[in-house]
């Protein structure tokens, strides 16, 4: 079928865009914010996405005379000569043929260009380049075909990259993929607004990373979503399945409230606890706001530290008014604030997970089991409020990441291929609280996304205030994922250190509240909209058969195993 183009071209800028004028044939109605456009050039092709559209007049009396809507004669005879439709694209991509490059610079060819391992394609004779330039006046416009689209985001059957299919765009069945192994090589943000399915677009992620084999997964669990079957939002009724469902054998779960876990029902979960001793004044710094603690307080846990060791917090808990004296007399302490800092750390006994003295180790468990492939869900059950959660979260990351450290020191040294750490994500939920501006320098999860990916650990932050997160670790974050968003500091956050985000906001504010997202950065060659993939039937059955299919036979009697355990037999 011969393609019939919608408009032309008649004005433009690289900076700015180009202004297309629609033909009289096609409606206006017909163009949406988040449509992919193609521009045919004299020599390229270029790959366009919509950003506003709009009406014109060639004479301002038609305006102020209109005829009235039921005059469809004179509508029709005004429609493309007095009045007609307008639409702004922004060119994306470029597709070059090979042959025309290699004229110009005949090394060209054989080298990668600044999108990296997005220059292969399905056609052998095409490239895609950066745009560089624009088309001529009047040229053409035509709607993106398959293989448009196949040819910039490739396709997840592909045998060399690690390509995972998040969606399709808004007006067509193709599929849009992810780059897993760009993907995890940076940290990355989930964002949105509350109830716009952040938490299913993260399962999706997490179980394209698990099916592709593309890094190990340790998430922090915060409100029961990721591994074990969760509610539906809106569907009261509905549950959908969680990783270890899908992925029996190869997701671990770990429950610092055992009990909330078995009214779940959750099988296989295995208890984790930590210890006063686990805990340093790192810790209790980044929940000093949440505790109430000033920094004069935190001064005087440095003196209890350096006298009693790991156990100062248990020494502190157990003083009286009159140890406290004694202490601060001897130590150079200020009694008031050691006594102030007694009064919020009592807070902390009433977490169900922390014990005076752990027997055992949970967190090298952890550990061991990242270590040998198993992705890791840490589930808080009634232990969701912010307090348990940072400091849960922040005292399990800081160990795992020194382990990494030592790991990737050795691996460096070595150069031994089985010395190489497994890559790891480590997902977090309600990011900004740990990488608020006043704190980020202090916690382990500003160092972990200003390392990028150094010793082998990103981060997937899931948000619903960008805003909230350092400028600093925002221009860090490699790839966003955004579903709707208000706010107008928050959808500029999202384009922080995003060159020609200027474009892009009309687009993000057009969303739909439902299953729609703007992607942009590292993992992928272009901005694009889509429509997110659905987590449901279809999707677990595909998600099944390739993960059977990948298995080795050892692994599938494990794994089988383990489900006739979890089903009790």
């Amino acid at each position: 079928m011969i393609e019939q183009p919608f408009g032309s071209v008649i004005e433009g800028s690289l900076s700015q865009g180009l202004e297309v004028r629609l033909y009289p044939d096609v409606s206006v109605e017909q163009m949406r914010v988040g449509k992919f456009l193609v521009v045919q050039g004299i020599k390229s092709r270029f790959f366009c996405l919509l950003i506003d559209v709009s009406l014109g007049t060639t004479n301002s009396r038609i305006l102020s005379n209109p005829p009235s809507f039921e005059d469809s004669f004179m509508r029709d005879v005004l429609a493309g000569s007095g009045t007609y439709g307008k639409i702004e694209l922004v060119p994306m991509l470029m597709f070059t043929p090979i042959e025309e490059e290699a004229q110009v610079n005949p090394k060209k060819k054989n080298k990668n260009s600044s999108l990296g391992s997005f220059e292969a394609n399905t056609n052998n004779d095409i490239e895609l380049l950066p745009v560089k330039t624009i088309p001529a006046h009047f040229s053409q416009v035509y709607e993106a075909l398959e293989e448009d689209f196949r040819c910039v985001f490739g396709w997840e059957e592909d045998p060399i990259r690690r390509n995972f299919s998040i969606g399709k765009p808004l007006d067509m069945e193709v599929p849009i993929c992810v780059d897993l192994d760009r993907f995890v090589e940076r940290s990355n943000g989930v964002f949105g607004k509350s109830g716009t399915g952040k938490s299913f677009l993260t399962r999706l992620l997490i179980s394209g990373i698990i099916k592709k084999r593309a890094a190990v997964n340790l998430m922090f669990d915060m409100h029961s979503e990721y591994g074990w079957e969760a509610m539906q939002e809106g569907k009261q009724v509905s549950t959908v399945k969680g990783l270890r469902q899908l992925f029996s054998g190869e997701v671990e779960i770990y429950t610092l409230d055992v009990e909330s876990t078995k009214r779940r029902g959750v099988r296989g979960a295995q208890e984790l606890y930590l210890s006063f001793e686990q805990i340093e004044i790192e810790d209790i710094r980044l929940v000093g706001y949440e505790l109430g603690i000033s920094e004069a307080s935190l001064d005087n846990a440095e003196i209890l530290q350096k006298e009693y060791g790991k156990s100062w917090i248990i020494n502190l808990l157990n003083m009286t008014n009159e140890d406290i004296k004694i202490f601060c007399q001897e130590k150079q302490g200020h009694p008031g604030s050691i006594m102030s800092l007694q009064r919020k750390l009592m807070r902390l006994e009433k977490l169900k997970y922390l014990r005076n003295v752990c027997p055992h180790n949970y967190i090298l468990q952890i550990l061991q089991s990242l270590n040998a492939g198993k992705h890791v869900v840490v589930e808080f059950g009634s232990q969701s409020n912010i307090l348990s959660y940072m400091l849960a979260t922040n005292m399990i990351t800081r160990r795992i990441h020194a382990n990494y450290v030592k790991q990737s020191e050795k691996f460096i040294q070595s150069k031994n291929p089985t010395d190489r750490p497994r890559q790891l994500v480590i997902t977090i939920e309600e990011a900004h609280r740990f990488l608020d501006s006043k704190i980020v320098h202090q916690t382990i999860f500003g160092t972990i996304a200003r390392e990028m990916r150094k010793y082998f650990v990103t981060l997937l932050v899931v948000d619903q205030r960008p805003s909230e997160i350092d400028n600093e670790v925002m221009s860090q974050v490699g790839t966003r994922i955004t579903c709707l968003l208000n706010d107008e500091k928050d959808i500029e956050a999202i384009f922080t250190g995003v060159s020609g985000g200027q474009h892009l906001r009309s687009v993000l504010s057009k969303l739909d509240s439902k299953q729609q997202a703007l992607i942009l950065g590292h993992a992928i060659p272009m901005p694009v909209v889509v429509r997110t993939r659905s987590y449901d039937q279809q999707f677990y059955s595909e998600i099944r058969e390739a993960n059977w299919s990948e298995k080795s036979d050892e692994e599938v009697l494990m794994a089988a195993e383990v489900a006739k355990a979890d089903l009790g037999f």
